[in-house]
């Protein structure tokens, strides 16, 4: 007798088919040793759905799907469950006073962006080419090596590098969040000031050998420029309370087997 791995998932005597929490745990992450973490992550997402649902029909309410993108739709449930919320959620006002205070915890945490003067020597290839690919970090090393660990001769051994900054040394000027590829800015922000990356960085221009000439932090915003953003951020925080309080009090009177809905 075949004793399947995970329980049926029952929510108020609708079963989620297996299929579904399968294609559902995708979206799930979890270790690899540990694959029914993501199922179990799955299968209560999955019945958070279904309470939501039944409750919207049990409500009589009816679907009307908006465009979240040019030619995207929601689909007949997502519009039916955001009903559903807008109907049964009450969200208090987010008050000058609440504001104020959340503000006031550390006026520190809000700062304009950081800017960095970088340098870079560029060893140019596809990183989607299996032949060029070590060949470019190869190349990457070797001038790295030629720097001995001491970012003081970067301009001189830049004169190598595949980017046209190599005619002033590496030199790039000063950069912002997102003004480059993801791997170089996360290289960046772990990097003391004058200091140099112990290994090549791979990005898809290549592989990189960076330096961090000086960084320039943020700046403390003054609090009328940043009272919209924690005002909204005070918002999505009330509304995250007020679903899961909401989802809470429908499990409390639903009959669930095979999933739970404690956090995971």
């Amino acid at each position: 007798m075949n004793v399947p791995l995970f329980p049926a998932v029952v929510v108020n005597g609708e079963t989620i088919p297996t299929a579904a929490i399968a294609a559902e745990a995708q979206n799930h992450n979890a270790p690899r040793d540990k694959p029914g973490i993501a199922w179990r992550k799955a299968a209560q997402a999955l019945a958070i759905r279904a309470l939501m649902l039944q409750e919207a029909r049990t409500r009589g309410l009816e679907a009307d799907p908006e465009e979240l993108a040019p030619g995207r739709f929601e689909t007949e449930d997502e519009a039916l469950i955001r009903t559903l919320l807008d109907e049964a959620l009450t969200i208090p006002q987010v008050t000058d006073e609440a504001v104020r205070a959340e503000w006031a915890k550390d006026p520190g945490r809000y700062r304009s962006a950081p800017l960095w003067d970088v340098s870079h020597i560029l060893c140019a290839c596809d990183p989607r080419d299996e032949a060029e690919r070590p060949m470019a970090e190869a190349r990457a090393q070797d001038l790295l090596a030629r720097l001995k660990g001491d970012a003081r001769g970067f301009a001189d051994v830049a004169r190598d590098s595949d980017c046209g900054s190599k005619a002033a040394g590496g030199h790039l000027g000063q950069l912002g969040p997102g003004d480059t590829v993801p791997e170089f800015e996360a290289a960046l922000r772990v990097l003391a000031e004058g200091g140099m990356t112990t290994a090549p960085v791979l990005s898809r221009h290549g592989w990189h050998i960076i330096r961090l000439n000086a960084t320039a932090p943020g700046q403390v915003l003054p609090y009328d420029t940043v009272r919209p953003k924690i005002a909204q951020a005070l918002e999505k925080a009330a509304w995250a309370r007020a679903s899961r309080d909401f989802i809470e009090a429908l499990a409390e009177e639903a009959q669930i087997s095979g999933a739970s809905l404690a956090p995971i």
